[in-house]
């Protein structure tokens, strides 16, 4: 895969920079300084949120709690309740799925499966993984709810769950559905459940590629094998949402989720997802205890003056 270029990545780099710092130091979540010199994302549609993982700690913060459309964000939720039903021993990786005319009906993204073949899970997870196949999503919501309407409201159960209060399913795939809506919030939610819920199954959602029909897809996460670090998750786009990302990435110990809704472009999400990383990660390494010689020898005092 050609390496991804990014174009005028230096855009507002010390506004943000200071307002994730700001946050470090004072715990805000919402920094009003964070001035664009230019936009990457919808004024109308945009979200921006960066988490560290582990402790759930914002570190930055744009229209977090903003109700908007998640498009193909929403197989996140498919397939954390195909890694429970994997968990539980309901399914294995080797399990044939049974595709149906409505799965098979699904538009595009797809994989053009035909009503009455099967497909495995394992292949499923990496179709929605890798190309966002709405048929796929399809076929694992009606294998494990029965119909999708019914794994719709599994969905819904589970986001409630898991705490979720301000997202609504009513499909498996993200296609659009005027009532279908999460929070920036909400996905950083469901994302750090992915992380440690399923750490067996997690690594799916770095995989680059798949071959399918002869055919090799790329995935459309394209900072996988391009940004340092990043491992997963996942991008959606329809008109009502715009382009959008949940990216995590891990450096010195430290994982941090980013999730951008509302980009013009693929290009210009992947560039706004870049930056919060970057200023995030700086940020975080600038605000860590600094190690001095003597508490690396705690046994040696140091030398009096």
């Amino acid at each position: 895969m050609p390496a991804k270029t990014c174009i005028g990545r230096a855009w507002a780099r010390e506004g943000i920079a200071g307002a994730i710092a700001l946050c470090l130091i004072l715990g805000s979540s919402e920094p009003a300084a964070a001035g664009h010199h230019h936009r990457l994302t919808d004024p109308d549609l945009d979200a921006e949120l960066v988490v560290d993982a582990a402790s759930g700690k914002v570190l930055f913060a744009r229209n977090d709690a903003a109700a908007r459309h998640p498009a193909s964000l929403t197989k996140m939720m498919t397939l954390y309740l195909l890694f429970e039903s994997l968990s539980t021993n309901k399914l294995t990786l080797k399990s044939e799925l049974p595709v149906s005319a409505h799965a098979a009906s699904q538009p595009r993204s797809h994989l053009r499966l035909r009503e009455g073949q099967t497909i495995p899970v394992e292949t499923a997870i990496r179709a929605v993984v890798v190309c966002s196949a709405n048929d796929a999503a399809v076929t694992i919501a009606e294998a494990i709810g029965g119909s999708e309407q019914h794994f719709a409201e599994l969905m819904n159960a589970k986001a409630h769950a898991l705490g979720m209060a301000h997202t609504f399913y009513r499909n498996a795939s993200g296609l659009p559905d005027d009532q279908q809506i999460t929070t920036a919030d909400d996905l950083a939610v469901l994302a750090k459940h992915l992380v440690y819920d399923f750490p067996q199954y997690f690594p799916y959602f770095s995989t680059r590629s798949m071959t399918w029909r002869g055919d090799d897809i790329n995935t459309h996460n394209m900072l996988i094998g391009n940004y340092r670090g990043a491992d997963g998750i996942k991008t959606g786009y329809i008109d009502a949402s715009g382009y959008n990302l949940v990216a995590t990435a891990m450096r010195d110990n430290t994982r941090l989720i980013a999730i951008v809704m509302g980009g013009f472009s693929v290009e210009s999400r992947d560039e706004a997802a870049e930056n919060l990383l970057d200023d995030a990660f700086a940020a975080v390494k600038a605000a860590a205890p600094k190690v001095t010689a003597a508490q690396e020898k705690p046994g040696e005092a140091p030398l009096p003056r």
